[in-house]
């Protein structure tokens, strides 16, 4: 994937995220529909009943009744919009907020910032190497990795932070920045976390590709800009440590052949 390209493209991850969440919407808007329906031929027959009724008569049976069931179907239709909102801001695997909760939350915290003057950090995380892991152990321990991914994120930020599984391999994070919760000290817990993590792993290295922007209250810009930018920032720190591990690997290489012309050398000496 080029840098940027989240954002370009008629397959890019937000127009699909906004595909999906159109569809969601309208089985959302149904069954909701549905439930205002059956609340509101309640209170009709209620309605109905009462009118009918003496003044001075004691609701009958058969109101109360209707009354209980108006309660409970309206009761039923708060938990239907608490169950749908969790569903549409959460992602299944994780228990972050996905795409879309993250999108909706950060755009309040930059408000806030904006009015507090506070900075605030974005922070991009890519797993690196997750196809590896699929294709090596299968989907399952590809899943394991995404799930330590976000147990490492829920010990390295803050309550009051915003971190989420944007979708696929890919993670963000957005903290008001304050005294102890720098970008040092966030990146810090971050690779001390991962390496806790990696103690129990015997099979392969948890590893996390980071990229940081700094907003700034003084500017307008929005979330999407940010993340751009971010984005950018974490590919080009993915392409670092893959020259990084490149280099080490043909060092490794040549330290190996070098041994080995050591040995010829020495064999034919003797």
């Amino acid at each position: 994937m080029e840098s940027g390209s989240l954002f370009r493209g008629e397959g890019s991850p937000l127009n699909l995220f906004r595909a999906e969440k159109g569809a969601f919407d309208e089985t959302y808007q149904t069954l909701l529909s549905e439930a205002n329906q059956e609340l509101a031929t309640l209170l009709r027959e209620v309605g109905i009943k009462s009118d009918a009724a003496p003044a001075s008569a004691q609701p009958s049976q058969p109101i109360s009744e209707l009354l209980m069931r108006a309660v409970e179907c309206a009761v039923k239709q708060y938990m239907l919009r608490a169950e749908l909102s969790n569903l549409a801001l959460t992602d299944e695997l994780t228990r972050l907020y996905n795409r879309r909760g993250f999108l909706s939350l950060a755009e309040r915290q930059l408000k806030l910032g904006r009015r507090s003057g506070r900075e605030i950090l974005l922070f991009f995380i890519d797993v690196d190497g997750l196809k590896r892991i699929n294709d090596s152990f299968g989907h399952s321990e590809g899943d394991l990795a995404l799930t330590h991914t976000a147990e490492v994120l829920g010990k390295t930020f803050r309550d009051s932070d915003v971190f989420s599984r944007l979708g696929g391999d890919e993670f963000a994070a957005l903290a008001i920045e304050a005294s102890g919760h720098s970008e040092g000290t966030i990146t810090a817990r971050l690779r001390q976390n991962l390496e806790t993590v990696n103690t129990n792993e015997s099979r392969y290295l948890l590893s996390l590709s980071l990229g940081v922007v700094r907003f700034d209250p003084r500017t307008t810009s929005s979330i999407a800009e940010l993340m751009l930018q971010a984005d950018r920032a974490m590919y080009e720190a993915k392409r670092h440590h893959r020259r990084s591990a490149e280099q080490t690997l043909s060092c490794l290489f040549e330290c190996h052949a070098h041994r080995g012309l050591l040995r010829n050398d020495l064999g034919g000496a003797s």
